[in-house]
């Protein structure tokens, strides 16, 4: 399974949420705790937002640890928001196009988690993309699809509605296994993180507390190594998160999702 990490807040280097935490981002992509696998080497990805809300994306087919670029770049850039996500891959071959964060607009998007039926479903949610959102496709990933078809149903206006939908859209895995989506997208403004699971345990994310600068930060496992000093999302809980607080939102899910 993949692991991400975000942040909300003041600007900081990039470095201080991906690399210098005693369980980084960085640490877990060879020492994840929380996950079936821990160790997480096809590729990862940063995306960040300047102070004017520009968007800027790096992404890379190698292990995190091996690229010093990451190390390099995390030092150097400064952020009040920002996303990072190592891979573990299910789902579409190691590319560039297919390591997270995804972007389109003013978005970015990651997720870990499977649709193990997804070959069964992937004409459906192609036909429910308008052409514009059809031809941003890049890569083969369930992920993409899944935050194309969030655009589709239109997230910038409603987030939790979005989600309905697209899991209304997706149903649950029958034979293949258990649907699960964790996820955590932004406009530049707001942190989302949503987990899911049609049956059994989702992915795990967690909100921290206020940081030492006044920010927040949400991740798969909690960057301090301590557990109780962070807050997990429940499932079909959409959590929304800013500098000033976080608010969860728990979800009705119907019967298809």
């Amino acid at each position: 399974m993949c692991r991400i990490a975000a942040y909300t807040g003041p600007a900081i280097p990039l470095e201080n949420i991906v690399v210098r935490p005693v369980h980084s981002l960085l640490t877990q992509s060879q020492h994840a705790t929380e996950a079936k696998l821990a160790v997480n080497g096809d590729g990862f990805g940063i995306s960040w937002y300047d102070e004017r809300g520009n968007l800027g994306v790096y992404r890379d087919v190698l292990p995190a640890w091996a690229d010093d670029n990451l190390t390099n770049l995390c030092r150097m850039v400064r952020s009040g928001h920002f996303i990072a996500h190592i891979r573990a891959s299910t789902i579409g071959e190691t590319t560039r196009t297919n390591c997270h964060p995804f972007v389109h607009g003013a978005w970015s998007f990651c997720h870990n988690g499977q649709l193990p039926h997804f070959k069964s479903i992937r004409r459906k949610m192609l036909d429910a993309l308008c052409d514009d959102l059809f031809d941003a496709r890049r890569g083969s990933t369930d992920s993409e699809l899944i935050f194309l078809t969030l655009l589709a149903n239109g997230l910038a206006a409603d987030p939790v509605a979005a989600m309905q939908a697209t899991l209304a859209l997706i149903g649950p895995a029958q034979s293949e296994g258990p649907t699960k989506l964790t996820c955590v997208f932004s406009d530049g403004q707001t942190l989302y993180a949503f987990r899911h699971a049609s049956s059994g345990p989702a992915p795990t994310l967690y909100v921290s507390g206020v940081l030492d600068n006044g920010g927040r930060a949400v991740a798969s496992e909690p960057l301090c190594g301590v557990t109780e000093r962070w807050t997990a999302i429940p499932t079909d809980t959409l959590c929304k998160v800013t500098a000033a607080g976080y608010e969860m939102v728990p979800m009705a899910m119907s019967a298809a999702a």
